[in-house]
């Protein structure tokens, strides 16, 4: 059964998101050692949280696998991803680990 990883970097005050590294630097860091287990990644960069609101996440990161062995494997190489997360934000990243259900 499918499950997804989400990467989830809210918005709060005081801290700083840089975009251009994330999509650039950290996000081939994160293919070069997760990706051979990921079936797809999508990144969201927050732009709004709805009609004149500013956006509560700077991005979200959503990661598809195959099954739950192929998410345990990704995790066991993210150890470069993780460390690279420093270099961008200084926001504490949430994460969400979800089944696929449709």
């Amino acid at each position: 059964m499918p499950v997804t990883l989400q990467v989830i970097y809210p918005v709060t005050e005081g801290t700083n998101f840089d975009h251009a590294y994330y999509a650039d630097t950290h996000m081939k860091i994160v293919d070069q050692h997760m990706g051979p287990h990921i079936k797809t990644i999508i990144v969201t960069k927050g732009l709004a949280g709805g009609p004149d609101k500013p956006a509560p996440f700077y991005a979200i990161a959503t990661m598809t696998f195959s099954d739950q062995a192929a998410m345990d494997a990704a995790m066991k190489a993210a150890g470069p991803a993780l460390e690279d997360i420093p270099n961008f934000t200084d926001v504490k990243p949430q994460m969400l680990i979800g089944e696929v259900i449709s």
